[in-house]
């Protein structure tokens, strides 16, 4: 009886249709590089995923957190996950009346605002 992968068709191009099934039957440097592959992401989707998940509330000291009517971008920066454009923007939008007028105002996005808000405070003159 013949197999199934000997009756697949003999266009050079098949395995990619095939999923890899013709590749079993060929002796090709390619068509082994390409079966390692296909075992190697299928092996890798099968791990775990594992995701970086930040400190559920951080405990900063008000004196210690970064004012953002009055700092510089240098300081800003200190703040986790703040990169120079956003420290950029929160000094050129200046003053705010509260912290939250980062989100309000379209100054930060959520996920940066989640991220600084604990080390930041927005002191009124």
């Amino acid at each position: 009886m013949e197999s199934y992968f000997a009756r697949q068709p003999t266009n050079p191009c098949s395995h990619c249709e095939l999923a890899g099934r013709r590749i079993l039957t060929q002796n090709k440097p390619v068509h082994k590089f390409f079966l390692l592959l296909m075992l190697l992401c299928t092996a890798h989707s099968a791990l775990p995923q594992t995701r970086h998940t930040p400190p559920a509330h951080v405990s900063i000291p008000p004196e210690d957190r970064i004012d953002i009517n009055h700092a510089t971008i240098e300081q800003l920066l200190k703040a986790p996950g703040l990169t120079r454009v956003w420290a950029d923007r929160i000094v050129r939008f200046r003053p705010y009346h509260a912290k939250n007028e980062l989100i309000d105002r379209g100054i930060l996005p959520a996920n940066v605002y989640q991220r600084i808000k604990d080390y930041i405070i927005a002191h009124r003159e």
